[in-house]
Order: C-alpha cells, then structure tokens, then sequence
C-alpha cells in the first residue's frame, strides 16, 4: 500500500501537510502493525471522521500547523463530535505550551517535532489501548444496563481455556453430569454457570450448593427439605435445594466434603429422579441437571473410603479441569483487564491501562488464589491501590524448575505481545526487541502458531 494510501478501516488517521514528513510517519506506524491512513489536511480527514464520529475505534495524529483548518480546530471538533477518541498532536518547538495547552483542553498527548520513528510509535500503541479499553467499558456498560448481571464468560487465551470452552459448547445441550475439578478460585462456579447459561434450562433455576460450608446436622433438610413437625424448631413445611433447582441445574462445590451418609442419599436421587423430605414417605419427582466441583485427587478419596466411587462415576460422566493460573500465564492480562472493567464499571471510575511493566509483573507471578486473587488484584488497580511486589502471590511456583519457570513466563509474554498486534510476527518482535527469526523459532516450540496466534506480516 502507498505510504499515504487510506484503507477502509484505519487504526491511525495522520494529518500532515508535509508530503516526505507525512510518508515516513505512516510508513513507520504501518511498520509498527497499524492500519493507517495518511492526509495532507483537516478537511481531507474530516470526511472519515464525520462519518465514523465516536465509533471511530482508532486514533488521529495531526500536526498544529496546517492549511486551512489546524489541529487546534479539529481538536475542538473531536472534542463536540467524538469526545473519546484520542487526539494526538504534532508540534513545532515554538508550540510546546500552546500544546500542553491542548492537552488540559483534551488532547492525548503531543509529539514534538523532529522525532524519532520509536516515539510517535510509542504514543500511538499507548493512544490505542486507552482507546480500545475504553470501548470495551462503554460495551460493559450498555450490557450491564441491559442485564441484571453479566452473562458469564470464560476468557482467555491458552491452549486449556480454548479446550474447557469447546467441551463447555459441547456438552452445555445435553443432561450429562459433569465433575470440574480445580484449586480454590479456579473458576469451577462460572464454568458451572456458563453450562447452565448455554443448556436449555437456563430459564429455570440455577442452585449452587456449598457442600464444605453446611453443617452435618442441616444438610439434609437443606438439601432434600422437610415437613412441619419433622424435627424440633421445623414449624412448616421447607423446599429443599434440589426440589426447589427441578428443571434447572444444581452446582454442588467441593463435593468431597460431602458426609457419606448424605452420599447415599443423593446417589439415590440422581438415580431414581425423586425424592422424599424429612417427615415424609411420599416421593417428589425432581428434573435435575447436576454439576459439581472439587478440588484434589478424587481417586485417593475413593481409594481412602472417604467419597463413594458409585457416586463419583454418576457425576462425572464429563470431567472439565480447570489448570491454576501458574499453569497458563497467557490468560493473566485478559482476566485482569476483564476484571478492570468490571470493576471501573462497579466503582464508577475510569479503568487505568496497564503498562509493559505491570504486565510482565502480574504475569510473573503465582496467583496462588487464582483467579479470585487476580479479581481482587483488579479491584484494587481500579482504585488507585498500588499491588504490592511481594507477599502473597509473589515468588516463584513451587515445583518448577527456574528453566520451567522462564519458559512459562516466556510463552506468556510471546502469546499476549502477538494477540495484541492481531498476530503480526513483525510488529510482536518490536515490542519484544527481539528478531523476527527469533520469534518465529520461540512460536514454534511453544505450539502458539498451531493455535492461530501467529503468522501475519504485518498490520
């Protein structure tokens, strides 16, 4: 494409006057992994502009000084007309205030001129991420609008979450029992949700159980529900858990702890379809769907007469495992800039955008709480808290070996770099500041091309 060629969906509008300053500007932000398109005035640009106006998803890089309309006006114009999009302003040395000016009026930022290739690049990618985060919250915002909680969504981007989301489309239709086994904050429940949410029993109930937290002497009437006068202090009839998620799906978290006496009971259920409450002899058909959760070796606890196997085989007829966030770094930064969201949504304020170095730090570590701790470490980027460099999640994964380690984390940083330039080889070794062959070689052995991560170009 011509240096000053315009596509049909830019990521970068450039307005300069100066034809030679114009093309080496766009050759190096095409270079970069950007789709951009060059003009030589305000009045060349504004007809993509008035025609896109805040949907505009990209950035507009403008020098001051132009014929005709400068780029003072069109910044005053952006401001009317799309308030959100960023305006990055190009100067002469002579304009530093009036820029600094610009920017308390809402401009982005502003590049002095002459500049280097790496600087104009560096301000546009951080332009972009504010702009494409804020887009992400404003769509958050309308869906949360809509709803009365968000629809659940499995994110990221490893070869483990891409395998839990095809198996959850899979079997979501069907009634098969499934068993999710994961470490505490995994996840287990939304995975159980999203099942839910995507089987034809979404209208009805969803009843999630915590097995662990009931005690022994409540579970039964908890569960299967009791008539008046069945023990003392039950005055009237109570719909246990299971009758009252008939037609829907029951999640049953750490259904190890379950007592084995109560293992019995709800074997029978899943079995013959009904049930009885305490103080009654009469059957009460249920239509359960069941999925349950648990962490650690079902197995040994079969072997060790804690769990019953006749059960555990009624349950999990699928099994979805769900890998500590140690074990899939690449899904870090997705489930924190979710989170963000979320959060920026929930306190009513702006989401802050993560730098390189916030990023390589939060993927360095273990998350020994998982995707809850990542939840948590949101809400307080969100609101202004600095996360701390040590402590609790800090340090290295246990078991590994400091090579594991460094290849884990490498993989990582590789597969975000790469989904961040929509796949561009080019663009992701820039950023990493490593060569192409390089690149190529590293997306070979961590199998990120055979998963659609890599093989573009350019942008």
């Amino acid at each position: 494409m011509n240096a000053t060629a315009t596509t049909d969906n830019p990521q970068v509008i450039f307005i300069e006057d100066d034809e030679l300053v114009r093309r080496a500007s766009v050759q190096s932000l095409q270079l970069a992994g950007f789709a951009v398109s060059g003009y030589g005035s305000v009045e060349a640009a504004r007809g993509v502009l008035d025609a896109s106006g805040d949907e505009f998803e990209g950035v507009i890089v403008s020098d001051v000084r132009l014929p005709g309309a400068s780029g003072l006006e069109l910044l005053a114009h952006c401001r009317e007309q799309a308030p959100d999009v960023p305006v990055i302003l190009v100067t002469g040395h002579g304009d530093i205030s009036m820029a600094v000016q610009a920017m308390r009026e809402g401009a982005y930022d502003f590049v002095e001129k002459p500049f280097a290739a790496e600087r104009l690049v560096d301000t546009v990618r951080r332009a972009l991420e504010r702009r494409r985060l804020l887009l992400e919250n404003v769509a958050l915002r309308r869906e949360l609008a809509g709803r009365d909680a968000l629809v659940p969504r499995i994110i990221g981007r490893s070869a483990a979450i891409d395998a839990v989301r095809r198996l959850i489309v899979n079997v979501a239709p069907t009634d098969a029992s499934v068993l999710i086994i994961g470490d505490t904050g995994a996840g287990k429940e939304l995975v159980a949700r999203s099942l839910h949410e995507l089987s034809p029993r979404s209208a009805k109930p969803f009843v999630a159980v915590n097995c662990g937290a009931l005690p022994e002497a409540m579970f039964e009437s908890e569960m299967f529900g009791s008539e008046a006068g069945a023990f003392t202090g039950a005055t009237k009839r109570r719909i246990g858990k299971l009758e009252y998620a008939s037609g829907g799906t029951v999640f049953l978290d750490e259904i190890e702890s379950m007592p084995l006496a109560l293992q019995v009971k709800l074997l029978r259920v899943l079995q013959e379809g009904a049930l009885e409450r305490l103080g009654s002899n009469q059957p009460i058909r249920v239509d359960l769907r069941v999925v349950a959760a648990a962490k650690g070796d079902m197995q040994a606890l079969v072997a060790s007469g804690v769990f019953r196997r006749d059960l555990l085989y009624r349950l999990n007829v699928v099994t979805i495992e769900l890998p500590p966030l140690a074990e899939r770094r690449e899904d870090i930064v997705p489930l924190i800039e979710h989170f963000v969201l979320e959060a920026a949504v929930r306190y009513d304020r702006p989401a802050p955008v993560l730098t390189a170095r916030q990023r390589a730090e939060l993927m360095a570590r273990d998350w020994p709480g998982n995707v809850r701790e990542l939840r948590n470490a949101a809400d307080r980027l969100v609101l202004g808290i600095e996360l701390a460099s040590s402590g609790p999640g800090g340090g290295a994964a246990p078991g590994h070996s400091l090579k594991e380690q460094v290849e884990r984390f490498e993989r990582a940083a590789i597969a975000e770099a790469l989904a961040r330039h929509g796949g561009a080889v080019p663009a992701a070794a820039d950023e990493l500041q490593i060569g192409k062959a390089t690149l190529y070689e590293k997306i070979k052995r961590y199998g990120l091309a055979e998963r659609g991560e890599a093989g573009k170009e350019g942008g």
